[in-house]
């Protein structure tokens, strides 16, 4: 299923180009055929990574991807760094734009930041990058010198030769017009910068109030937009009234775009106002027969049927029937809304010739194609600006003509400057959800207690069929993101069959942080869980048997189980519950300590081993483990859209919970020591969570969970 493009080092480094007293290296992404041929216009960067140096000695290191979190605005930077020999204090960071016409309309999956993949897939560029720089400095220096490059060196951003010193800046112009050099990268024995722990540089920015997110744009005469949303998923507007909303104080205009009524206003408590008054009838249409009971219900008679085989080997029904046990059991997993911090937001400015676009989103480059096609405009028309993004967790990587588009209709419409802004309620209730999944196992125990036949069958949405990445994740019509085959456990079952019930429901989905491994991960390690507990074997131990030839999750399962002390007992009242998992090429086990106390559940104590390879910032992957834990806990706990009548019935964090400061666990990071492929670190540690507590919950209270949230699954008397 994965495709990937591989790029030879020195082939990557197409173009340089001088810009405004300076020097800049572009590079090109590794995919083959997107790089554009021609040279970028001064002053405009294409969407690629790059780095500008100028004549003041400032180093500006441009994103090929879009922090929204996960670190790196300081991670991509430290690959620049560490062969450039940059001063580290000088360093500032820019998003990228997106790129020009000729290579917008060719794949872009590179352009996109998701799957937990940037440092992996931008290591060897931004090195490259700054390795180039650095020779072409040294050589621009020796030629002024007229001395040979090999006498120089470079510090600090400097190039040294004996007691001769200039500093980047002052030779960059000269760089600027040499040609592009081989280099050879720095060996991990050298290295300054990688592996050892760097605060972010955003950090400041952030903490002071200066960082720019997307609700922060402002201008003069902006008007502040909101949307009048069908109550029903896909539902029309029929009429409207809005005579009672022309009538409060400061709305501007009100206008109709396909998604429903926009009342625009000098203030965003004056829109607000302004929907509030509107009449509004509906036509609901089809959807208006959702139901979460009985779309459930549908799901669980279509785990009953056959479905596209994605794994199967040996004879799974003989194996069964010949089994000494087995177990029988029935998974299921909600809507789940991702609930970024920031609200959804995008402001825009349409002019005779030319789009102006401010919006915090994980694809850029296809919102720019977007915005371009309805406009009729040429890419380089829309000028498309990308702040600091306040959280996403996949929201903010939907491939429709969501929130943006809607706000482009809106400026279109209107003829005015405005930025739209939807509301915690609006972005509850407004769609991409991770999708509903329902799984069905039979497993067939062998007298030494271990599995020798495992059906699996899965229902649910598929995320990518329709989307950009369908020719990479979905093949012969099986969506890979939402798929298992128990791996590395199928491994050693003789008989196994895994199977994908894909289903159409109108409700809009999309990826979730971690996507399929929220759900299939949950059901592999409480299974294996229970599958101990009958065999009587330690989990722990169990696992370690079944790992025999997988020494990256047995790495991760042996660190995490030393740090949480697994091998003494308890305190009474205390229990624990183990999961491990792999996600995006990292492995990650996870210990949660619980107590249960008056029907009331505590989470204490979080222990974490990660096997992501090499980790390029440390600090930076203790932080993307922590916030995972708190992400999964609180989908664990607390996360589940329902729908009525076709109707989301959940509005904001007071029916939708999020986990609270007093309810944060003791939390532990632990960095397996690797030279192991390198693999991501922004969603692998969500995954284990909630098997680790579901496991732990069984150690409390001798119950299994087969349901999320925890807090329905009916384990304990009262809300948790």
């Amino acid at each position: 299923m994965d495709k990937k493009a591989v790029i030879n080092r020195r082939d990557f480094i197409k173009a340089g180009t001088l810009v405004g007293g300076g020097i800049l290296i572009s590079m090109a992404i590794p995919f083959k055929d997107v790089l554009s041929t021609k040279s970028a216009p001064p002053n405009i960067f294409s969407p690629n990574a790059f780095l500008r140096i100028g004549e003041d000695d400032s180093i500006v290191i441009i994103l090929s991807k879009v922090e929204m979190g996960q670190g790196i605005w300081t991670t991509l930077p430290m690959l620049m760094a560490e062969e450039l020999d940059c001063d580290w204090k000088k360093i500032k960071v820019e998003h990228s734009p997106p790129g020009t016409a000729d290579d917008f309309l060719k794949p872009v999956v590179d352009r996109f930041t998701g799957g937990s993949e940037t440092t992996v897939s931008q290591f060897d560029i931004y090195r490259q990058a700054g390795a180039t720089a650095r020779i072409m400095l040294i050589n621009a220096a020796a030629n002024r010198w007229g001395v040979k490059p090999e006498i120089c060196s470079t510090e600090n951003g400097y190039v040294i030769a004996g007691n001769k010193k200039l500093s980047f800046g002052k030779v960059a112009n000269d760089a600027s017009v040499l040609p592009k050099p081989v280099v050879k990268l720095r060996e991990p024995q050298d290295w300054k910068y990688i592996g050892k722990s760097q605060k972010r540089l955003d950090s400041l920015e952030k903490i002071n109030g200066k960082a720019k997110y997307g609700m922060d744009i402002q201008f003069p005469d902006l008007l502040t937009a909101v949307v009048a949303h069908a109550p029903v998923m896909g539902g029309k507007v029929k009429s409207f009234n809005a005579e009672a909303a022309k009538a409060i104080e400061g709305v501007r205009h009100i206008v109709q775009i396909p998604t429903g009524i926009s009342v625009l206003a000098d203030n965003f408590w004056a829109a607000q106002k302004g929907r509030d008054a509107l009449t509004i009838e509906w036509e609901r249409g089809e959807n208006e027969n959702i139901e979460s009971k009985a779309l459930l219900d549908e799901y669980v008679q279509l785990s009953k049927t056959k479905g596209q085989v994605v794994k199967q080997k040996g004879d799974v029904t003989a194996g069964l029937k010949k089994a000494n046990k087995s177990i029988e059991a029935e998974f299921s997993f909600p809507f789940l809304a991702h609930a970024p911090m920031e609200p959804l937001n995008c402001t825009v400015k349409i002019e005779k010739d030319k789009c102006e676009v401010w919006a915090g989103t994980q694809a850029p480059k296809h919102r720019q194609a977007e915005v371009a096609v309805f406009l009729g405009l040429q890419p380089e028309q829309v000028l498309f600006h990308t702040p600091h993004l306040g959280g996403s967790f996949g929201r903010r990587g939907t491939f429709s003509s969501d929130w943006i588009m809607e706000a482009v209709h809106i400026a279109k419409a209107s003829g005015q400057f405005i930025k739209l802004v939807w509301t915690r309620e609006d972005d509850i209730k407004g769609g991409y959800y991770r999708p509903v999944y329902l799984h069905r196992v039979n497993i067939g125990i062998g007298t030494d207690g271990y599995p020798v036949a495992w059906q699996h069958r899965i229902v649910g949405q598929s995320l990518f069929t329709g989307t950009p990445l369908e020719e990479y994740i979905v093949q012969n019509g099986i969506d890979y993101s939402s798929v298992t085959t128990a791996a590395p456990y199928s491994d050693s079952i003789p008989h196994c069959s895994f199977e994908l019930i894909t289903t159409h429901v109108e409700v809009p989905v999309s990826a979730w942080r971690s996507v399929g491994h929220t759900h299939t991960a949950f059901v592999m390690e409480t299974l294996v869980d229970e599958l101990a507990t009958i065999a009587k074997i330690d989990p722990v131990e169990y696992r370690r048997s079944l790992f025999k030839n997988s020494p990256r999750h047995l790495a991760a399962l042996n660190l995490a189980a030393e740090k949480a002390e697994w091998s003494k007992p308890m305190p009474e009242g205390r229990f624990r519950g183990i999961a491990v998992h792999e996600a995006m090429g990292s492995y990650v086990s996870q210990v949660v300590e619980i107590s249960i106390d008056d029907n009331k559940l505590q989470v204490h104590r979080v222990v974490c081993a990660i096997d992501c390879g090499l980790a390029v910032n440390p600090d930076g992957v203790h932080a993307q483990m922590e916030g995972c834990i708190v992400y999964g806990l609180t989908a664990a706990l607390y996360g589940e859209i329902t729908m009525e009548k076709g109707q989301v019935q959940q509005s904001n964090f007071h029916d939708y919970q999020m986990l609270r400061m007093n309810q944060m666990p003791e939390v532990e990071v632990y960095i397996v020591p690797s030279s192991e492929k390198m693999g991501g670190a922004g969603e692998p540690g969500v995954p284990p969570i909630a098997p680790a507590l579901a496991n732990a919950l069984f150690a409390a209270t001798g119950n299994r969970v087969r349901r999320l949230p925890i807090q329905k699954a009916d384990l304990i008397k009262s809300d948790l």
